[in-house]
């Protein structure tokens, strides 16, 4: 076995590489650019070698400067972890030439897999179902409008070599053939630096289903069950879970069987997926294979209690595989929520940021489960995805599974940049979603203009205004025992407030006890216990014996309060005080309707307007770059320009003024 790896990666996935090792007893050796430098995988690792500057292209990505360190290191292996050079045959090549071991696939299996064009006609040859299209490279996009048209309407219109949702838009029109083919190409060759197009039929309805193979070097083959991957924004995966709830046995048998003979046809090794599209009827088509290790691979390792790292691992040390297929088991449900720092309320633009404050929710015993690569204090940065964390948890059954998720997400408290967790308790409290009834489009019919939090209504809005109020109640009671000014009364009086959410006030009478309070809400009682500490900004109780966790942060003289993605902004007041806030003008927000605004932290790429032009509802009169993603920003309404506020090249922060119409 190795004595010491290196990992070629960053974030979360170096420290969850990192776990495993030491468990198995090999040392690990970490890369960092300037921005990683106080990163946890540093932090974990035994060594850690410095790689360059934060861009990517500068360090993670430079092959060179991975065997100067792995020269430097004695390093014996290397994982790729996911992106960077994970997929990139010739960093294989390299270190198979140096004999050093990369714990992925044979550089033969990337190479064919890598290129979205020649992996189809493999999986043709192999026998496995494909999605109509051209397979071809496109020259421009008047030779892709004709294909488009010979296949019908939509299309999707893909980079051969792209990932993550990048080079990747759906077109339904010729218009959009167009554009789709120039933001495809631009995107492709900024993140990939290779700008070749396909096209092929979109299915409509679909669901994105994967499934996980292990190979090892003497011919071995399994598959590991699948993952539902239907939820997605911008071909972007959002929450996985395994098994899927829509697949019968006979498709999954089918689909297993398939993933298998693709993986035996390229001599595959190692940990690998093999993604397919299903339509509604169940049938499914091959969609890519990706030669690494996934990051929604928690959820399969929940599921069968098999590690796939340390497969992975074991496999490039030249061992063979232990189990058969015969011996794979699915033992329950398990759900993986992506936790992002992005800002759902603004379409889900990058946030990046300090983590000012940071608590995530206790790992329990193997049902909820953590991979990070942040801690508190730790920056987001713009040079990389903007992942925080991803979580994940185990159930007996779905609804379980789901039911922990949603404790979980109530409990993750991140402060200091924005992030998802509310939108994803949203997702998780869904009904379509509770069902299992959804397809990839679930994100873009159900949240259309973005995720807006809703305010708490019926029983859940007694719960708030009782959490607040006896929050609010308790810091009363300290500040009069020191002396301090502030709301009279002690824990142990009765009370009665006015509870107050935007113009609404809703009175409360509260009795607070030791453990909790007993109160008086619109005409019927309730009550909680808790063992809530002073400061403390989760709130942990039960009503009626059912837990509930909150988080109460203070702000001024109000609460921000949130619970399985409701939010509220509330105040606690006096009878007194609250007749007189009902009497208070409402502030009108400020118009800025004549404005084009930068929807987020980003480079302005072009500008279609000059001052003096008329523009029209819908045309484009800007693109954005943030994270490698172009954002096109179009007219909302008829209108002259009349001031350019930024020119191309030009670094914007959120909100910042781009185009002033007369």
């Amino acid at each position: 076995m190795f004595s010491k790896i290196l990992i070629a990666n960053r974030g979360e996935i170096a420290c969850r590489v990192i776990r495993t090792a030491r468990q198995m007893g090999i040392s690990t050796v970490a890369v960092y650019s300037d921005a990683d430098a106080g990163s946890l995988a540093v932090k974990m690792a035994d060594e850690a070698v410095h790689i360059g500057p934060s861009p990517a292209a500068e360090s993670y990505l430079i092959a060179d400067k991975i065997l100067d360190a792995i020269r430097a290191t004695g390093a014996e292996a290397v994982h790729p972890g996911y992106g960077f050079l994970s997929e990139n045959a010739d960093f294989a090549r390299t270190l198979e030439s140096e004999g050093i071991a990369f714990i992925g696939p044979g550089p033969e299996a990337i190479a064919a897999m890598g290129d979205k064009i020649e992996s189809k006609k493999l999986a043709d040859a192999a026998g496995v179902s494909t999605v109509p299209g051209h397979m071809g490279i496109i020259a421009d996009d008047t030779e892709a409008l004709k294909i488009a048209r010979e296949i019908g309407y939509p299309v999707m219109i893909k980079a051969s070599a792209g990932g993550g949702g990048k080079g990747m838009r759906i077109a339904a029109s010729d218009d959009e053939v167009a554009e789709g083919f120039r933001s495809a190409q631009n995107e492709a060759r900024s993140s990939f630096g290779d700008d070749r197009i396909f096209i092929e039929k979109y299915v409509e309805e679909p669901r994105h289903i994967e499934i996980q193979v292990l190979a090892d070097s003497h011919g071995n083959v399994i598959h590991l069950g699948e993952r539902e991957c239907s939820i997605q924004r911008r071909h972007q995966k959002v929450i996985e879970e395994a098994p899927s709830p829509f697949l019968d046995e006979e498709t999954r048998v089918a689909m297993g069987a398939q993933a298998c003979a693709l993986a035996r046809a390229v001599n595959y090794r190692s940990a690998g997926t093999v993604e397919f599209i299903v339509d509604k009827n169940r049938n499914f088509y091959f969609l890519e294979m990706n030669t690494r290790l996934q990051v929604e691979h928690p959820v399969t390792e929940m599921i069968t209690g098999l590690d796939l790292v340390e497969q992975m691992i074991r496999v490039a040390d030249g061992e063979k595989l232990s189990i058969r297929q015969e011996d794979v088991q699915i033992n329950g449900w398990a759900m993986e929520a992506r936790v992002y720092a992005e800002d759902p309320s603004r379409n889900f633009l990058p946030a990046i940021g300090r983590l000012a404050r940071y608590r995530a929710p206790d790992e329990d015993g193997g049902n909820v489960r953590i991979d990070t690569g942040v801690g508190e204090g730790s920056e987001i940065s713009m040079f990389y995805d903007p992942m925080i964390a991803k979580l994940a948890t185990h159930g007996g059954d779905r609804s379980e599974a789901i039911a922990r998720m949603q404790d979980a997400l109530d409990a993750y408290y991140i402060r200091g940049t924005g992030h998802n967790t509310a939108f994803l308790a949203s997702i998780m409290a869904h009904p379509r979603f509770v069902e299992g009834r959804f397809t990839t489009n679930f994100i873009a019919e159900e949240y259309p203009d973005g995720y807006a939090p809703v305010a708490p209504e019926g029983e859940l809005l007694a719960r708030f205004a009782a959490v607040t109020a006896y929050v609010h109640g308790r810091h009363a009671a300290r500040a009069k025992e020191s002396g301090m000014s502030g709301e009279p009364g002690t824990p142990e009086d009765d009370r009665e407030w006015h509870i107050q959410i935007g113009r609404d006030l809703h009175p409360i009478s509260m009795a607070y006890r030791d453990d909790g309070a007993v109160f008086d809400m619109d005409g019927r009682s309730f009550g909680f216990e808790t063992g809530w500490l002073l400061g403390d900004p989760v709130f942990k109780a039960r009503f009626d014996g059912e837990p509930a966790t909150f988080q109460v942060d203070r702000r001024g003289i109000s609460y921000f309060v949130t619970h399985r993605g409701v939010e509220a902004d509330i105040r606690v007041l006096t009878p007194r005080a609250g007749a007189l806030a009902g009497l208070m003008p409402v502030k009108e927000p400020p118009d800025l309707s004549r404005f084009v605004l930068s929807p987020m932290p980003g480079l302005l790429v072009s500008l279609a307007v000059e001052e003096g032009v008329q523009v029209r509802a819908g045309e484009e009169v800007a693109v954005v770059e943030a994270m490698k993603m172009e954002n096109v920003l179009r007219a909302t309404a008829d209108g002259v320009v009349k001031t350019l506020h930024a020119a191309p090249g030009d670094s914007l922060r959120v909100d910042q003024a781009i185009i002033e119409f007369e």
